[in-house]
């Protein structure tokens, strides 16, 4: 060996022994940590690795040292020989180094599902623990919030004054509210007779139903739409429907749940404003007319009445004029009607005794009228409030609902007039009830219609209804009529009761 080869054989030499000394160094201190933490699986796989090379180490040391041997002894040709066995165990070990690193790759996957598993088990196992301790508890918190929510909806349903109906798909009754009872008159029926009932038996109209089901088939429910249903007393009332189909996971099926609201009262609301509006127009026309025909009628009577006082009392003549005459008051009286109906000023008003009035206006009707058999009863409230009113506009209308109940009773029954105070709207009523013929149903819209008249032509002008309606507009008051054919007629007069001064 020559000098120039030296650092080159020592480092061979030194480098060899110092790898097979790491290398089992290495081995030693990963068997220490597998001791330590046998089921570590890094460990084991550095463990594996260690091995590996450590056998890595003593082949390639054994081979570089066995090679300086045998280039020292000038024994090339046994190198030659051995050289490739050597190579040979380099390239196993590095086989083996390779397979162990990818057998503990797919290892380490595995372990860390185990791992993310292990960490669901014990997660698991802690909230069942959690659970198995707090079961009582919970169950109780859950119980108290599920009656707590059964009570607020059941108070709604209780409470709620629209109809709130649970029916099948074919009709038949599941729940029904206390107002929904109330309204088509199952108050009185248990429970177990009013689930045997069908919801379009209190339709008023057999295609409803079917109106109803189209709806809710074509749509999965119906909203805000208009029918009529019967009540208890057998009357039709104006309601607006909605409702939507429930899908119950029990078995009893499909139900439909329905909010039934009555408008009744809005609709005859409506009718009463448009009525206003429709008095009101007649009135503009009314007042244009009036003034229009009032003065030709005056110089006619005027006319008439010059030509009388030169005729003979006993001519033909006269009496041909005197007809005019009363003809031409006739139509004076309509005209003057037509005014008092159209007239916009405001009444003179001071606060007088109401009772004091009725007794005026009764002295009067029984001097001026032949009542025969017709009684007048009155029913006064005890000490009643004074009334802000206009004293002869009033007594016009009182006048005027005497009339008629006279000629409604024909000769023969009983007229009385009551009243009453109610201090919750601080309004007083006056009702005139008769036990005449009545007003027929389909006429009880229109007789405060102008012109609109029941009596015999020549009896009356139809006039008379409508001015009372209007003074007792003027008043802030109102005045409503009840009426069954044959059972007579109940005009209600209600006034506002200004505070005391």
């Amino acid at each position: 060996m020559s000098i120039t080869a030296f650092p080159i054989w020592f480092i061979d030499v030194v480098g060899s022994v110092l790898m097979i000394f790491f290398s089992f160094i290495s081995v030693a201190y990963c068997l220490r940590l597998k001791k330590r933490d046998p089921t570590n699986i890094i460990i084991n796989y550095l463990l594996w690795v260690c091995v590996a090379l450590a056998v890595f180490a003593i082949s390639r040391s054994a081979g570089h040292l066995l090679k300086q041997i045998l280039f020292m002894t000038e024994h090339r040709e046994w190198w030659m020989t051995i050289k490739p066995f050597s190579g040979a165990v380099n390239t196993f070990t590095f086989i083996v180094v390779a397979s162990v690193t990818l057998f503990f790759e797919r290892t380490w996957a595995i372990y860390g599902t185990i791992l993310k598993d292990r960490q669901a088990l014990q997660t698991a196992h802690e909230k069942l623990i959690y659970l198995n301790q707090n079961l009582e508890q919970l169950v109780e918190q859950r119980t108290e919030a599920l009656a707590i929510s059964e009570q607020k909806y059941r108070r709604i349903f209780e409470v709620s004054k629209d109809m709130i109906l649970v029916t099948r798909t074919d009709g038949r009754i599941v729940n029904i509210n206390p107002a929904g009872k109330q309204l088509v008159g199952l108050h009185a029926i248990n429970d177990a007779v009013t689930e045997r009932r069908c919801f379009q038996d209190y339709l008023s109209h057999s295609e409803d139903w079917a109106a109803i089901t189209q709806h809710i088939e074509n749509r999965g429910f119906i909203s805000s739409e208009e029918f009529d249903i019967r009540l208890g007393d057998g009357a039709k009332r104006r309601v607006l429907l909605s409702g939507s189909l429930a899908k119950s996971p029990s078995e009893d099926g499909e139900t439909i749940h329905f909010l039934i609201k009555d408008i009744e009262q809005r609709r005859q609301m409506q009718k009463q404003m448009a009525h206003a509006d429709k008095l009101a127009s007649i009135g503009e026309l009314s007042s244009g007319i009036a003034h229009e025909i009032n003065n030709p009628l005056g110089i006619i009577l005027g006319y008439t009445q010059l030509l009388l006082r030169n005729e003979d009392p006993q001519s033909d003549r006269f009496n041909d004029l005197k007809t005019i005459e009363k003809h031409v008051r006739s139509c004076k009286a309509i005209v003057e009607d037509l005014l008092n109906f159209a007239r916009t000023s405001s009444p003179h008003k001071e606060r007088l005794d109401v009772h004091a009035v009725i007794s005026d206006v009764i002295h009067f009707v029984r001097h001026h009228s032949d009542l025969k058999a017709i009684q007048i009863e009155t029913a006064f409230t005890p000490a009643p409030p004074r009334v802000l009113m206009d004293e002869k506009k009033i007594k016009q209308v009182l006048i005027n609902l005497l009339m008629n109940a006279i000629h409604a009773v024909e000769g023969s029954g009983t007229i009385k007039i009551t009243t009453a105070f109610n201090p919750a709207d601080s309004r007083i009523s006056i009702e005139v009830a008769d036990t005449g013929h009545g007003i027929a149903k389909e006429n009880l819209n229109r007789i405060f219609d102008p012109f609109f008249t029941t009596k015999p032509t020549g009896e009356g002008t139809g006039l008379g209804l409508s001015v009372s309606y209007g003074i007792i507009k003027g008043h802030g008051g109102s005045i409503t009529v009840k009426s069954d054919p044959g059972q007579g007629a109940a005009f209600t007069i209600r006034l506002p009761v200004p505070p005391p001064l």
